[in-house]
C-alpha cells in the first residue's frame, strides 16, 4: 500500500499514531465549549472575547487558532446590528460636552452615562431607559415602559439611582441632546441630586459612545435573537432584566475591564465601595 500511494513505511506509521491523537485546536475546542455552556448567552461570544474568556481560565492561545477552532465547530455567527433611536435637540447644541469621549473613571459614581432604546413588541413598542457606571460598565438602573414621551421615564431612571445609591452628588451625568434630556424639568432634577450634566455634541453618536454600545449588544446578543414582535411588553420586560442584571453585569466578559473581568467582579475586585442602600 506504501508502494502504491508512494510514501515511506516510517512516515505512514507516525501519520497512523498522530492520527490516533486529538488535534490541538480540537482539544481547544472543547474549552471553548465549556465556556458557552456555562451559559446560554454565552454563544454571542465571538472570537476576541472568546480568547479574553480562555485567557481568565489560563489558556493561551491566538486570535487565528481560535477563530479556526470556532469554525470547525460551527460556532462563528453572522454579526447582527442595532438601531439607535437619538434625536438631537439644535436649541442647546453650544452645551459643554464634559466627558469629550474620555470613557474611563477611576472610582464608581464619577462618570454616569444614559441614553434610551426601543424593542417593538407584540402590543406595542417598549422604551427602555438604562444608567451606565463608566468605571466598570455596569449597569446601576433600569427603567422600561410603553411610552419616551412620559417624563417618568427618564426621570424615574435616575430617581431610581438615587434611591438605590444614595449620596450621587458631584458625579458627570451624560446624554445625548434628546429633548428628554434637556428639558427644564430634568435639569432641575439633575441639579438637586448635584449631578453635572454633560452632552454628546449634535448627531455625534460617539460622543456616547459606550452607551450606545451597550444597547447595541443588548439588542445584538439578546433582543434580536428572540421573536419580541411575537410578545407582550412584560415578557420582553422580564428577558431584558434578566439579562442585564443576572448575566451582563454579573457573567458576562466585558471588554472594557482588565482581564475581561464581568463588572460587578472588577468593582469587587477593585475595593470599588458601591453598595446599593
Amino acid at each position: 500500500m506504501c508502494k502504491v500511494l508512494k510514501v515511506s513505511e516510517s512516515g505512514y506509521y507516525r501519520w497512523l499514531k498522530k492520527g490516533s491523537k486529538p488535534r490541538s485546536w480540537q482539544l481547544l475546542l472543547v474549552e471553548i465549549n465549556k465556556i458557552f455552556a456555562e451559559h446560554p448567552d454565552n454563544d454571542n461570544y465571538g472570537v476576541e472575547r472568546v480568547k479574553t474568556a480562555l485567557g481568565l481560565r489560563g489558556i493561551k492561545a491566538s486570535k487565528s487558532k481560535i477563530y479556526r477552532a470556532m469554525k470547525a465547530g460551527g460556532l462563528i455567527h453572522r454579526c447582527r446590528k442595532s438601531h439607535g433611536i437619538t434625536k438631537a435637540d439644535t436649541e442647546t447644541q453650544d452645551r459643554e460636552n464634559l466627558i469629550k469621549r474620555d470613557f474611563s473613571a477611576d472610582k464608581p459614581l464619577s462618570k454616569l452615562l444614559t441614553d434610551i432604546t426601543e424593542v417593538t413588541c407584540s402590543d406595542g413598542k417598549l422604551y427602555v431607559s438604562a444608567i451606565l457606571n463608566c468605571f466598570n460598565g455596569e449597569i446601576l438602573a433600569l427603567e422600561m415602559r410603553d411610552n419616551m414621551k412620559k417624563r417618568a421615564l427618564y426621570r424615574d431612571t435616575l430617581k431610581q439611582l438615587k434611591s438605590k445609591y444614595g449620596d450621587i452628588s458631584g458625579a458627570i451625568f451624560h446624554s445625548d441632546r434628546g429633548c428628554q434630556y434637556t428639558s427644564y424639568a430634568f435639569k432641575a432634577q439633575l441639579s438637586k441630586y448635584g449631578l453635572f450634566q454633560s452632552l454628546s455634541g449634535t448627531a455625534h453618536c460617539f460622543d456616547n459612545a459606550r452607551m450606545e454600545s451597550f444597547f447595541s449588544t443588548l439588542k445584538k446578543e439578546k433582543i434580536y435573537r428572540i421573536p419580541t414582535y411575537k410578545m407582550t411588553r412584560n415578557e420582553v420586560k422580564t428577558i431584558i432584566f434578566r439579562y442585564i442584571f443576572g448575566y451582563y453585569n454579573t457573567q458576562r466578559v466585558n471588554s472594557f475591564t482588565p482581564n475581561g473581568l464581568p463588572p460587578v467582579a472588577y468593582r469587587i475586585a477593585s475595593n470599588g465601595n458601591l453598595i446599593a442602600t
